[in-house]
């Protein structure tokens, strides 16, 4: 049964990193993003995540490739939350504020913060961890300014878990009442298809020890919360009905399903189990009142 009549938030990361060649459902040109993102919003979708900036774009170049894919969405759906990914760069500017131009037009509504540094690898084919120099970095410096474009632009911050210390920064900045509005705090948990099927060396697998770790750290923080699984399936796992029955939400896709069926099916199936759990699905205007959006959007000139 239930813990929560509160409808569900279904949140679709369309591409991320699988490429056609991986599977050739995912959606990868401009228009393919925003055709099937118009689709799994038809289907009971209500957040939309998507990478459309190859590397080495400034600012002005990523916001406009960004804009490509979403502004026709915007523009037929103007309840939809979509939001982009980080991009590349020496700085945090260059990494985020692509945010701005995008949040100007009235294109998006949240905005990917990622509140930590993290060892982002799996090991190799040998089962040994790898000798790789990368570190997936956001400093507290960089974090904070995260934090202020999200507030300064009224993007509701899109939180990505990957390690408990991350939920401990979310926490901290929410008790002291610098945490921006219209948050969405997903826990990342670990399978083992992001990295080429190697051990996940980062998160944890997706248990419900682990959820209740998360759930207990979050205990008496009263901020929406979802589930998602980098590297698998997440509603092949117990999470998924764990997070609708505790009143979490879903987040699925072909960004952290890279093997998986199309990000339409994806939806289907998690508006099924909302239905067998017996909560409802979240429209698009649900959801901005559920996260308590500070952004509205109205119109977007196509």
């Amino acid at each position: 049964m239930a813990t929560s009549d509160e409808p569900v938030i279904i949140e679709v990361a369309l591409n991320g990193v699988t490429t056609k060649a991986r599977n050739p459902l995912v959606p990868e040109t401009p228009e393919e993003l925003a055709a099937d993102a118009l689709a799994c919003l038809e289907a009971g979708a209500s957040v939309i995540h998507v990478h459309n900036n190859p590397g080495g774009l400034a600012m002005a170049q990523a916001a406009e490739r960004y804009a490509a894919a979403l502004r026709p969405v915007a523009a037929e759906r103007p309840d939809a939350i979509l939001y982009p990914t980080m991009g590349s760069g020496s700085s945090i500017e260059e990494r985020y504020d692509h945010h701005i131009p995008l949040a100007e037009a009235g294109i998006i509504r949240m905005g990917v913060l990622d509140p930590g540094s993290v060892n982002l690898s799996a090991t190799d084919a040998a089962g040994t961890p790898p000798r790789t120099g990368y570190v997936y970095v956001n400093s507290p410096a960089d974090i904070a300014h995260m934090m202020d474009v999200c507030r300064t632009q009224r993007l509701g911050p899109s939180f990505a878990i990957y390690e408990p210390g991350f939920l401990r920064t979310v926490v901290a900045y929410h008790l002291a009442g610098e945490l921006p509005p219209g948050s969405l705090t997903k826990f990342y948990f670990s399978g083992a298809g992001y990295f080429g099927g190697g051990l996940p060396l980062y998160s944890a697998p997706p248990l419900r020890e682990a959820l209740d770790l998360y759930l207990a750290m979050f205990a008496g923080v009263d901020l929406p919360w979802a589930v998602t699984v980098l590297g698998g399936s997440l509603l092949d796992t117990p999470l998924a009905r764990l997070a609708v029955e505790r009143g979490g939400h879903l987040r699925i896709g072909l960004e952290d399903d890279g093997s998986g069926p199309s990000n339409l099916d994806q939806v289907r199936r998690a508006v099924a189990l909302c239905g067998d759990v017996g909560r409802p699905v979240a429209s698009c205007a649900d959801a901005g009142a559920i996260l308590a959006l500070p952004r509205d959007r109205t119109t977007v000139a196509p």
